[in-house]
């Protein structure tokens, strides 16, 4: 490349990774992102705009001749940033957080710049080997018995994603499956999940051949606390089976979108085993929770489990993306994503990490998970979630003594789930105006919260995770609820 000649200037070649540029350029981004930071809690959480705003004010066709960084960030600054929902925001209540970290955004840059594709031991050989140092030091963080570790003859790898991740449990569960009841049988495999279970298990079964009315999502109930019900599950396998169906796969959630649900892991551990099917647990969200011994009764039966994955980036401050897959048996899931050509043979004695995902190419995921552990230390880590959930609690205390609101469903980890009422109206009114105090709320800019319709219930949901929220934000968070719900129930 250093040979290319340059657009700008004949004289000069074409140097993309100029060192001296480097360094200066990298400052003017750091710099630029600090400000961002530093001005994020006064932006509107919301942008204000209106579909086709920034396509309409960038050039239709790519620049011939590059440009400075200064002009480049000037107008990330005046056009981009304008349009992004500020999911960093303090004020950010929509979703659970895509939490971040000044460890975690510099472990993005060392991923980066180090710029290495460790799909096998051998293309870089530390690469591989810290990220079994880091799958197992977390599976020890959360109390996982030491069959998910490779010390323990188990093993993990980080994935971008809960979807990739469910998709290749998917996958191996499948060929397991039909490795014992033959090809012609695919459209005879049934999943299993409840009607609380994120969507990511509907999509991930359709990409590996499951036809869509063999998801059974089975119908959970307030009196069960809407969680999967083992009796439920066992009397589903139990039809399906007298019908010539094949159960191969259930997926129990720790900590649902809607309501923050866990569901009876060990209980449905042993319906699994009864009928040997794939036993699989997302623990995108409440999963990090788990490293605090507080909530580590809620993996009561993991070892019943063949597999389970937890997002980092929602909650342990590891930056967008990173999302942990243990298994006890990682053989089923390499024979089925394993795929074999002379240039990619690694060695035999170590992990290959391409035969554990969809893609070949893999990010250095590890060093910035390693880095965020290492700066911070797990009590760090376990005293992050622990503030996130007790502001979750206060909020949640302020939002019963008004008797004009009620909460929905008791709170899990830091997810408040709540409604306005008039105290006189149906239930239907009351849903109307929950809606109405939503859309105010997240129309003045100075917070953003979502809403779920379970029946015909429409409930608001509120999630404390935001690396920056302090108690004050959520003082001013119900101080704005409260005086917007004034204005809607007098």
């Amino acid at each position: 490349m250093g040979s290319l000649p340059s657009p700008n200037d004949l004289s000069n070649t074409f140097n993309p990774m100029d060192f001296t540029e480097l360094s200066t350029e990298s400052k003017l981004v750091v710099d630029f992102i600090t400000q961002y930071y530093q001005t994020l809690e006064t932006r509107p959480v919301q942008p204000r705009v209106k579909p086709g705003f920034l396509t309409g004010q960038l050039p239709d066709e790519a620049p011939f001749h590059g440009e400075s960084m200064e002009e480049i960030l000037s107008i990330v600054n005046e056009k981009i940033v304008p349009g992004l929902t500020h999911w960093q925001s303090p004020n950010f209540h929509a979703y659970f957080p895509a939490s971040s970290s000044n460890a975690g955004l510099l472990g993005e840059l060392l991923c980066s710049g180090l710029s290495v594709i460790g799909f096998t031991w051998s293309s870089s050989p530390a690469a591989t080997e810290l990220e079994n140092v880091v799958v197992d030091w977390m599976a020890k963080m959360l109390n996982l018995p030491s069959s998910f570790c490779f010390s323990g003859g188990g093993g993990g790898v980080l994935q971008a994603n809960t979807c990739e991740a469910v998709l290749c449990t998917l996958a191996a569960a499948r060929d397991k499956a039909l490795n014992r009841v033959g090809d012609d049988q695919i459209n005879k495999l049934i999943v299993y999940c409840s009607d609380q279970t994120h969507f990511t298990i509907h999509k991930g079964a359709k990409l590996i051949g499951i036809r869509s009315k063999n998801i059974k999502s089975i119908t959970t109930h307030r009196e069960n606390e809407f969680k999967l019900c083992p009796n439920d599950l066992r009397d589903a396998i139990r039809s399906d089976l007298e019908a010539g169906l094949v159960p191969f796969y259930v997926c129990g959630t720790i900590g649902t979108t809607a309501l923050g649900v866990v569901d009876p892991i060990k209980e449905l551990g042993k319906v699994a085993r009864e009928f040997d099917l794939w036993f699989h647990v997302d623990g995108a969200y409440g999963g990090s929770a788990c490293i605090c011994p507080e909530f580590q009764h809620y993996l009561d039966g993991v070892d019943l489990v063949d597999s389970i994955s937890m997002n980092a980036h929602k909650w342990l401050l590891s930056n967008l993306d990173c999302c942990f897959l243990w298994l006890q048996s990682p053989n089923a899931l390499i024979e089925s994503l394993a795929a074999e050509a002379n240039f990619l043979k690694g060695n035999s004695e170590m992990v290959d990490y391409k035969d554990w995902q969809i893609s070949l190419s893999r990010r250095f995921r590890a060093i910035k998970m390693w880095m965020v552990i290492r700066r911070y230390g797990v009590g760090n880590l376990i005293e992050h979630i622990r503030s996130d959930v007790s502001m979750a609690v206060r909020f949640e205390e302020m939002v019963a003594a008004d008797n004009r609101f009620v909460i929905v469903f008791p709170r899990n980890f830091a997810l408040v789930c709540f409604k306005l009422t008039s105290g006189m109206t149906p239930q239907g009114r009351d849903s109307e105006l929950t809606r109405e105090l939503m859309e105010r709320v997240n129309s003045s800019g100075k917070a953003y919260l979502s809403g779920v319709q379970m029946g015909r219930i429409f409930f608001i949901r509120c999630v404390i995770g935001s690396s920056l929220t302090e108690e004050r934000h959520v003082d001013n968070l119900w101080k704005l609820i409260q005086e917007t719900a004034q204005s809607i129930v007098p």
